[in-house]
């Protein structure tokens, strides 16, 4: 009754089942991988918004290339802006992904190293974006700034491209040898997104105040689904076979049924 199993179609059947099951397998562990990956990530962000800010000097420098362990590490900074040398940063979104700019300001700190100051999102005022849009000024004078560090920006980690030939003022991306090159200063690395204090008018709309968060949860999940899966594949094959068996055993018994009624005759 079993001989079924080496037809063409069982043996096809058979052996995508096979297959099956270690691929399952193997993508449910490459999910919990993931999960184990976006839960570390978060914990590290978590880390550092708990953490008691700390002076930006202590956590960069000229050159320094912020880590994925201080991202999100809070700092303070004292010094000035410097709105004349002020850039802004083309395509960004608001938190209700409204194109417009970043306002990137140097922040000139006492020794005289500059540090870069996301200051917040603002409108585009124009459908064209050619001209330097109006961005509202900066506080005057020496004050303490407080933010969120963050690591330079690069095409390969952003997928922003890196265009040349932009109108005056205006950039991609944020980086520090970019923005040490065009002020010809001493640049630290990475930059912040301003927390505080907060900008009058509520312009610039400040983005470094609810880093996001990774759903780790569903990489959880999916892993769990998987495996699943991988279990179902010989449950379902067991039904098959047992339906089949099941079906080629009601036709014997009919043809059985069927030769003994002319005998019978």
């Amino acid at each position: 009754m079993y001989r079924f199993l080496l037809s063409r179609q069982w043996v096809i059947l058979t052996l995508v089942a096979l297959l099956l099951i270690p691929t399952m397998i193997r993508l449910g562990i490459w999910q919990m991988h993931r999960y184990e990956t976006r839960t570390a990530r978060n914990q590290l962000v978590a880390d550092a918004l708990s953490a008691t800010p700390v002076p930006v000097e202590r956590m960069t420098s000229p050159g320094h290339a912020v880590t994925t362990h201080d991202r999100y590490r809070r700092v303070t900074a004292k010094g000035h802006f410097d709105p004349d040398d002020e850039v802004v940063v083309r395509r960004r979104t608001n938190s209700d992904d409204e194109v417009g700019y970043h306002v990137l300001t140097p922040f000139v700190l006492d020794d005289g190293k500059v540090l870069l100051v996301n200051r917040g999102w603002i409108p585009a005022n124009g459908p064209s974006q050619t001209a330097f849009p109006e961005v509202p000024a900066p506080p005057k004078g020496e004050i303490t700034v407080t933010g969120r560090l963050m690591p330079d920006e690069t095409t390969a980690a952003s997928g922003i491209k890196n265009l040349k030939g932009l109108p005056d003022r205006q950039v991609m991306l944020i980086n520090s040898e970019q923005e040490a090159e065009r002020l010809g200063a001493t640049v630290l690395g990475g930059y912040i997104a301003q927390t505080a204090p907060e900008p009058k008018g509520d312009s610039p709309e400040l983005i470094g105040g609810n880093p996001g968060k990774e759903d780790a949860a569903l990489n959880y999940a999916y892993a769990i689904q998987w495996w699943l899966f991988s279990v179902g594949v010989p449950i379902g094959w067991v039904v098959l076979v047992r339906r089949e068996l099941r079906d080629r055993r009601e036709k014997a018994e009919q043809e059985d049924a069927a030769e003994a009624e002319p005998a019978a005759v």
